[in-house]
């Protein structure tokens, strides 16, 4: 049966694939509207945060009256009692740095949840202190003017949200938890999500399904921003399962200002960790200087926000010398309005990989870098051709027939024995799908970026697919075959 290109589009929307090929001349998807149903178009929430240029990251929550980050998940809820927490002390403080939003952790990795949730009584409800912390922050940062963003942790130690363990449950419990933080506290600008498809969580996004939270999240409030903090494995030109590429400079993410044409944001801690910790008040914090001229110009100026952590005290206050820095920030930086518009506009990839994990097939390759590195779902390993094959190929077998809307892959620049390329070994290529028992050429544009991801105009049904290359330079290496 033939597909209309009007029934593609809804196809295309339904599986979560927002297709790429508008993006090369500078123009929105027109289909993100139809995604976020009443919502801005995405590159209106996108230019729109960076806009906002400088917010306050806000690590607050049961790892503060502990002296590890991830403090034991069974941690009594009574441990929790800041006596004297204010959160209007924490809006001031934002608003002498002319910080425009705030972003909170409403649950960190040990599961703890600061809101009154009825999901489990692994809350602040049943601490000491017994107020609904994610209402009252919410509550004084807005009546300072200032946009309200939240944090949220996949991982979740506590309730055994972690390798191994996942179950049905788990994903209505996450759904449940996100409802609440979406319906009961206002208008959310941006989400941080965190825990979720990173070496040290091991969490996949086949484990918790992305899309399914993504869409779960963008239909509770479809003007929230989801910044995946997934910028540490995924490459930086897409914007993969992420509305927003979230950089953590403490672990090593620093985001290009030469090269970056994603918007994106950059988190950093003004003291030493993300949590406070017990020598904080005497500890030296990261100067103004440092924060404003070293960080918040240079990452504007390359379409990225700044988000400087504070960390409360076990009071329930920001300490006196982050506040003082952070007034000396405001005295060095006023707000200058309205940031550089973004040249090209992306919609992101929410849909699973459909060639991860498959059987492949490839002409020759060295013996240590064979197929199977090209879908293991790790960017740094790759496929690598053996250097006399002049038409060298790649090819998944894919789980039946089935349907597929994008087809690309990910060249790997730094090839171990090879020399760093600055820009791609490749030719050109041709882009094959097994269908009806015979294969097909996709047509295509050649594109010269290290990811090239293709969109197959109307949706074909495909049971193997093959990439060919041509007039390639040694060191052809594929580190992911990308099939959607």
């Amino acid at each position: 049966m033939k597909i209309s290109k009007k029934v593609t589009l809804l196809l295309l929307l339904t599986v979560g694939w927002m297709t790429q090929s508008c993006h090369q001349n500078g123009k929105d998807s027109p289909s993100m509207e139809t995604v976020v149903k009443q919502g801005k178009p995405l590159s209106q929430l996108q230019q729109e945060f960076l806009d906002l240029r400088f917010g306050m990251f806000i690590h607050f929550n049961i790892p503060t009256f502990s002296e590890q980050d991830w403090p034991d998940p069974q941690m009594s809820p009574s441990e929790f009692n800041p006596r004297r927490l204010d959160c209007n002390q924490w809006a001031e403080v934002a608003v002498s740095a002319n910080i425009q939003y705030a972003c909170l952790t409403t649950k960190h990795h040990s599961g703890f949840c600061i809101w009154d949730t009825k999901t489990t009584d692994y809350n602040v409800m049943n601490s000491p202190l017994k107020r609904d912390v994610v209402r009252e922050y919410a509550d004084a940062f807005r009546k300072k003017g200032l946009k309200v963003g939240l944090y949220y942790s996949i991982l979740d130690t506590h309730h055994d949200i972690r390798a191994g363990w996942i179950k049905k449950e788990h994903i209505q419990f996450i759904k449940d938890q996100l409802t609440e933080l979406f319906t009961n506290y206002g208008e959310i600008t941006m989400l941080i999500i965190d825990g979720w498809d990173a070496w040290w969580s091991r969490i996949s996004y086949e484990d918790i399904p992305f899309e399914e939270i993504y869409n779960h999240i963008k239909t509770l409030q479809p003007n929230c921003l989801i910044a995946e903090h997934n910028a540490g494995k995924y490459p930086d030109s897409e914007l993969f399962y992420t509305d927003i590429k979230q950089y953590e400079q403490n672990a090593g993410q620093y985001i290009s200002k030469e090269s970056n044409r994603l918007p994106a944001a950059s988190g950093y801690p003004i003291n030493d960790a993300w949590f406070w910790k017990e020598s904080f008040p005497t500890d030296s914090v990261k100067s103004a200087e440092t924060l404003v001229y070293d960080n918040l110009i240079p990452l504007n100026e390359a379409h990225c926000n700044f988000i400087l952590n504070a960390a409360p005290n076990r009071d329930g206050l920001i300490d006196d010398n982050a506040v003082a820095e952070f007034k000396k920030i405001g005295e060095l930086w006023q707000y200058p309005g309205k940031a550089s518009k973004l040249e090209i506009y992306k919609t992101p990839i929410t849909t699973r990989n459909l060639a991860k994990g498959r059987p492949m097939n490839s002409s020759w390759s060295f013996d240590t870098q064979i197929s199977d590195f090209a879908n293991d779902d790790d960017f740094t390993t790759a496929w690598v051709s053996y250097d006399t094959v002049e038409e060298p190929y790649i090819e998944v077998l894919l789980d039946g027939e089935v349907p597929v809307n994008a087809i690309g892959f990910v060249e790997l620049d730094d090839v171990p024995y090879y020399y760093k390329a600055e820009e791609s070994r490749i030719g050109n290529y041709v882009i094959s799908y097994y269908s009806d028992g015979e294969w097909n050429t996709l047509k295509t544009e050649q594109q010269k970026d290290f990811v090239r991801i293709h969109d197959c105009l109307s949706e074909i049904k495909a049971s193997k697919v093959k990439v060919t290359f041509y007039n390639c330079r040694k060191g052809l290496a594929i580190s992911e075959l990308l099939v959607y």
